[in-house]
């Protein structure tokens, strides 16, 4: 089974908070060559199977003070929800301008290895006994550098980030 959590800035002005308006919209930047497009641009992301832990990761800077820039928005599940009224499949997240400033903020002013002493040793033993500290490390600094360039873009434009979990 997969899933993924799928980012994509775009201009806050065209984004409709109703639910069947965001799952077509993001149902058509999910095609393949769409998504390999946008994600060259610098327009979307997405994690696969590991964005719950980043949360854990991000979730870890939680309790630090606020950053220069005022107060912090967590890039994964930080957020305005938009629920399936049927309630049968998974929310949609619309970051405003402002908290993609804020989301982008936080991964700037606080360092992987500050998030990493606090939560690494629990994510790594997540991945079981085959798998290595250095190897773990290295995927959620992957992860954190990525959203991190993501949300810097999206911060710089004044764009605001939809967000699908795809299961």
């Amino acid at each position: 089974m997969s899933f993924h959590m799928h980012l994509r800035a775009v201009p806050d002005s065209e984004v409709r908070l109703e639910y069947a308006w965001l799952h077509a919209f993001m149902g058509a930047a999910w095609d393949w060559d769409v998504h390999q497009a946008e994600h060259r641009a610098g327009v979307a992301e997405s994690i696969e199977k590991d964005f719950s832990a980043v949360n854990d990761l991000c979730e870890a800077g939680g309790e630090l003070s606020e950053g220069q820039d005022g107060a912090w928005e967590l890039p994964v599940f930080g957020g305005d929800v938009i629920s399936d009224p049927t309630d049968g499949q998974p929310p949609f997240v619309r970051l405003s301008p402002e908290a993609v400033r804020r989301a982008a903020a936080f991964l700037r002013d606080v360092p992987f290895d500050v998030l990493w002493a606090t939560a690494g040793p629990g994510l790594h033993a997540s991945f079981g006994p085959g798998w290595t500290e250095a190897d773990v490390r290295g995927i959620y600094a992957r992860h954190h550098a990525d959203l991190s360039a993501f949300y810097q873009r999206a911060a710089t434009a004044g764009e605001a980030v939809v967000t699908a979990f795809w299961y």
